[in-house]
């Protein structure tokens, strides 16, 4: 599939910071209700360039805070990588979904990075939370809200017995 629109960006340093907000019953800065989240710390820019590279994270080291996020109201993550049956369970209960991009693709996907700009907790550099506006943003369902799970089915597909 090809995303449009506005995503937000967050790695392992703001996804701490964002739990430990809502586990203190405090609002965020902004708004997580029906966004995306792509697991991606951008390098820097290249003269003339809006973002630098863009790849993908590796999405379990996200684990942990997925469940905080998704009770906010996160509705879309994407990451490269599997996912703990735990986040899993927690996907089909928020009827949310994960997204696979293509990892080592940072240079190709930062093409499809039409705007950026940092979003809250700037001081974290690169794990910033940035909010991105997107164009033809490739992107494979991996877990869908029915617990539908491609790396499983593919594997069983090929399985040799």
């Amino acid at each position: 599939m090809l995303l449009n629109g506005v995503l937000l960006t967050a790695r392992d340093a703001s996804h701490k910071r964002i739990t430990e907000t809502l586990a203190r019953g405090e609002r965020l800065s902004f708004n997580i209700k029906g966004q995306t989240i792509y697991y991606m710390g951008p390098t820097p820019a290249k003269h003339g360039r809006v973002i630098g590279s863009a790849g993908p994270t590796t999405s379990c080291r996200m684990d942990s805070y997925t469940g905080a996020l998704l009770d906010a109201g996160l509705k879309c993550i994407i990451g490269k990588g599997k996912r703990s049956s735990d986040t899993r369970r927690q996907l089909i209960k928020h009827k949310a979904v994960y997204l696979a991009a293509v990892g080592g693709a940072g240079a190709l996907i930062a093409q499809t990075i039409k705007k950026a700009r940092p979003l809250a907790y700037q001081e974290l550099g690169t794990e910033a939370v940035f909010e991105i506006e997107v164009e033809n943003f490739p992107a494979v369902v991996i877990n869908d809200i029915y617990g539908g799970d491609l790396y499983q089915e593919g594997r069983a597909k090929f399985k040799i017995e």
